[in-house]
């Protein structure tokens, strides 16, 4: 039994890299691929100790993961809105943190802001934290999990349906954003 974090550690050390860019590959965000290719340790740390292919399970699971996240009929994340502008693609977070200092921008902003804290306001805490951890602080997920103790689908799962609430609760604000 004590042997079995020291294979974990070298097949995370062996595959990591080369796992990271596979996923990458297919991705749109670095967050992703993190946020995936943690999920992939994961489902790891649970797996039987008897793997006959090692490398080709780690890529038949991180390939299953990129699917799964494909599946997913809306976003969850604020910079998976995005709107085409004449210049090409514009992210909505982009926008949100310009630094463009015309008077109806910053009121845009600070108007977005406050909805965007009486929303959070309106959400469990847990939903609350792991959204405000993930995405205004950057954490990844692992990261989350560890300080928290949470298990990373869990928090997942809190994210998603913060996002969902979040979405419904400004999408006239959005709206409104957007035609500006």
């Amino acid at each position: 039994m004590n042997s079995r974090p020291h294979k974990i550690q070298d097949t995370v050390r062996e595959y990591g890299k080369r796992l990271f860019s596979f996923i990458r590959g297919r991705v749109s965000s670095n967050e992703d691929a993190e946020d995936i290719l943690q999920e992939v340790w994961y489902q790891l740390s649970g797996a039987p100790d008897v793997i006959d292919e090692i490398g080709a399970w780690l890529y038949r699971v991180a390939r299953n993961k990129i699917i799964d996240r494909y599946r997913k009929k809306q976003p969850d994340a604020l910079e998976d809105y995005l709107y085409e502008n004449a210049g090409g693609e514009l992210g909505f977070k982009e926008i949100l943190l310009a630094d463009d200092n015309g008077p109806e921008s910053a009121y845009l902003r600070d108007l977005f802001w406050q909805e965007l804290h009486r929303a959070l306001d309106e959400l469990p805490k847990e939903q609350r934290d792991v959204f405000v951890l993930n995405e205004l602080e950057g954490m990844t997920f692992a990261a989350i999990a560890e300080q928290t103790g949470e298990n990373i689908k869990t928090l997942i799962s809190r994210k998603g349906y913060a996002v969902r609430h979040l979405r419904q609760r400004l999408q006239t604000l959005y709206d409104e954003f957007m035609n500006y």
